[in-house]
């Protein structure tokens, strides 16, 4: 039989280690800087998304009703993603729907039923905000936080595609 030593005191933990990272506060706050808008722009494209799907009418409607829950699906996964970075870092985020309403940097979207080429529009411009607004955050995380960088360049990169999808839909040719 093998003798295994027990801890005699099971209430001692180790200290959590709040900054894993080794970032100065300066970069920590600086990368918040530019994660937070790409969280904020994120989610309110999901929300917006969600209500295009639900309202786009007329021919391609299958096709397009199903990208655009395939938008809702990236933009909530890139809203996780930049927000869980921010917390890694061990800063808050916030993405409460005052606050989204209140900084939502992305153009408004007509409410109520709408044939597909007007909502596609919208949406493509949405997208188009959302990208600049990810634009801005991979330039400034450029000296400041690599890590971050690289979460939002693929940010970017599904942003572009799904724009591309969606855009592909308004061809006359």
């Amino acid at each position: 039989m093998t003798n295994v030593d027990t801890p005699t005191n099971v209430e001692a933990k180790a200290e959590p280690i709040l900054d894993q990272t080794q970032a100065s506060a300066d970069d920590v706050n600086g990368t918040q800087q530019y994660l937070a808008p790409v969280v904020l722009a994120m989610q309110a494209l999901a929300v917006d998304g969600k209500q295009a799907h639900w309202h786009i009418r007329g021919e391609n409607f299958i096709a397009v009703h199903e990208l655009l829950d395939k938008l809702v699906d990236h933009a909530r996964e890139y809203a996780d993603l930049a927000a869980e970075r921010t917390v890694a870092l061990g800063l808050p985020v916030d993405a409460r729907l005052a606050t989204i309403a209140a900084k939502n940097p992305l153009p408004a979207l007509k409410d109520g039923f709408q044939n597909y080429g007007p909502m596609i529009q919208q949406v493509v411009a949405q997208l188009d905000a959302a990208i600049a607004v990810v634009r801005r955050a991979v330039e400034g995380l450029d000296d400041i936080d690599l890590s971050s960088q690289d979460v939002v360049i693929g940010i970017e990169r599904g942003l572009v595609e799904d724009r591309w999808f969606l855009a592909a839909h308004l061809a006359t040719d």
